[in-house]
């Protein structure tokens, strides 16, 4: 390859990058920005594909009633929860594999989709989470800003 041409390759990879990167900063920032939702009931859809949720950062008011709708595309059983510290704490040591359905927890069968709906009361960061074993530590896990 010539040298002119190895010079305009560069600089045509260098421009794809620069560009790539104020694309990859502008959606990091419009994700912040976005509006939160609610008050009053949302429904949000996360889906699960390859052991991981399809959520983006999700942003709600306070005092937002929200109805997860969750759909499984893995071939292996999932769970949402979603709440505060002590929940999941309860739910990372424990042995079941499934439960019935709670306020912020369901589980969901492989290529399955259930549903479950949370109260986010206060600002704050909420996590949400599947902690069936190994799930948690394979990446399993969100977080939902709350604001006023």
């Amino acid at each position: 390859m010539s040298r002119l041409r190895a010079a305009a390759l560069a600089l045509v990879v260098g421009a794809i990058v620069v560009i790539g990167g104020y694309g990859i900063d502008a959606a990091r920032a419009g994700a912040s920005d976005r509006p939160a939702l609610g008050p009053g009931l949302v429904t949000v859809r996360v889906d699960i594909r390859y052991s991981r949720f399809r959520l983006d950062h999700l942003r709600v008011r306070a005092g937002t009633l929200v109805r997860f709708v969750i759909r499984n595309r893995d071939p292996i059983n999932h769970e949402f929860v979603v709440g505060p510290a002590s929940v999941h704490a309860a739910h990372q040591h424990g042995t079941e594999r499934t439960h019935p359905p709670v306020p912020g927890e369901v589980s969901v069968g492989a290529d399955g989709t259930g549903e479950t709906v949370y109260r986010f009361a206060r600002p704050g960061t909420v996590v949400y989470a599947c902690h069936l074993p190994g799930h948690f530590a394979y990446g399993m896990v969100g977080e939902i800003t709350v604001v006023r």
